[in-house]
């Protein structure tokens, strides 16, 4: 395989490089689209690709369900089966195990869990993580490993970290496929000292990339951004660093200021389909009544279909009369603001500008309030149940 990873430029802890994917190349930083069931809803590839992204991220734990990694790869593997040319991360699922699944049982060996479908009872290994994924195709794939709750325990999340770190080295040991890169994942819950001696143990296995995991898990940035800075700084440089689950604008700025290259939420996409949408100035209701007769676009400033085509008050009708059609230009419009700040990200990084960027974008942006925020997603993690991002 290829060198997977190279190193371009940074500006501070910021840094601008380059994927080597089977399926193309991929400029960091980049975020990447969540489609869970080989789908970005509403969206088509060809949107996909028209929005300016090469790379989206896909979750094995939902495929295995439905429609099955066989059918899959009897279909000629995820990509032609989603007809998508560019390139796929996936998830090993662990996190939907743990997250979404009735009755899971972790071990050593594994996790027993029932399907939120229809109840039915699988069994996941390392092994079995590695194989349904290298049987997708995917050209980046991860590890199994085992995230824990916030507020959880020390000894608790001391305790899966370690799990973690025995299910990478056997996820590396039946890694088969040289042309898919596998990326281990960091560990440790709030715990810096967790955190350290995860990353100083998988950066001894050499793997082709790290994620960050667990974290954006409920907790407020106040401690998730210290734990991304901590444990970035301990990764590679010359390896790509991934920081799972995160996608709100600020959060992918200020993620970046701490040295992260790969982020995926289903954020912008799942905010877009209850009609709040990205704008320069911070993220609006767009069902409220101020937008109802506005004779403008959402963001003047954005080049998206969406904004290009219809007035403020047309989406806004859409969502009040709910249409389908609301979801869709919704969401390219997010998407779009998200594709554009990943390009003026990396373009002010070349050019050594990021740290102006960062300030003007944070002082201009109006992030939502903390506590609601906080609220907001322990609401969404809490009832998820059987929805699909």
């Amino acid at each position: 395989m290829k060198k997977h990873f190279t190193f371009i430029k940074n500006t501070g802890a910021a840094r601008a490089g380059e994927l080597n994917c089977l399926h193309g190349k991929v400029f960091t930083p980049v975020f990447l689209p969540v489609g869970s069931q080989a789908t970005v809803k509403t969206l088509t590839p060809g949107d996909i690709k028209v929005l300016g992204f090469n790379m989206l991220l896909a979750n094995t734990y939902h495929l295995y369900l439905r429609p099955g990694i066989d059918v899959i790869k009897k279909l000629g593997g995820l990509h032609r089966f989603m007809a998508w040319d560019g390139a796929i991360l996936t998830d090993s699922g662990g996190y939907q195990v743990f997250s979404l699944s009735p009755l899971c049982k972790i071990s050593d060996e594994g996790a027993e869990f029932r399907s939120h479908i229809d109840g039915s009872g699988h069994f996941l290994t390392p092994e079995l993580a590695v194989k349904y994924q290298e049987a997708l195709g995917a050209d980046i794939i991860m590890v199994l490993d085992e995230c824990t709750a916030y507020g959880n325990s020390k000894k608790r999340v001391q305790e899966a970290m370690k799990r973690t770190h025995s299910w990478a080295e056997r996820c590396l040991e039946a890694h088969t496929d040289n042309s898919q890169a596998l990326y281990a994942i960091v560990q440790g819950g709030m715990f810096p000292d967790l955190r350290q001696a995860s990353a100083e143990y998988l950066t001894g296995l050499d793997f082709p990339g790290y994620a960050i995991g667990g974290l954006s898990v409920g907790e407020p940035k106040e401690v998730t951004l210290p734990l991304v800075e901590q444990t970035a700084a301990l990764l590679p440089q010359d390896k790509p660093r991934y920081l799972m689950g995160v996608g709100a604008p600020e959060d992918i700025v200020e993620g970046v200021a701490r040295g992260i290259d790969i982020f995926d939420c289903a954020l912008p996409t799942r905010v877009a389909r209850n009609g709040a949408l990205f704008t320069r100035h911070g993220r609006i209701n767009i069902k409220r009544a101020a937008y109802s007769k506005m004779d403008r676009p959402i963001d003047p400033s954005c080049d998206c279909y969406t904004c290009r085509t219809f007035s403020a008050a047309y989406v806004s009708h859409l969502f009040r009369s709910e249409e389908l059609l609301a979801l869709r230009l919704a969401t390219i419009h997010n998407l779009r603001f998200i594709g554009n700040l990943m390009r003026d990200i990396r373009k002010s990084i070349l050019d050594g500008t990021f740290q102006s960027f960062r300030q003007d974008f944070i002082a201009h942006y109006h992030t939502t309030d903390e506590q609601t925020r906080v609220e907001q997603k322990g609401r969404w993690l809490r009832g998820r149940g059987n929805k699909v991002d």
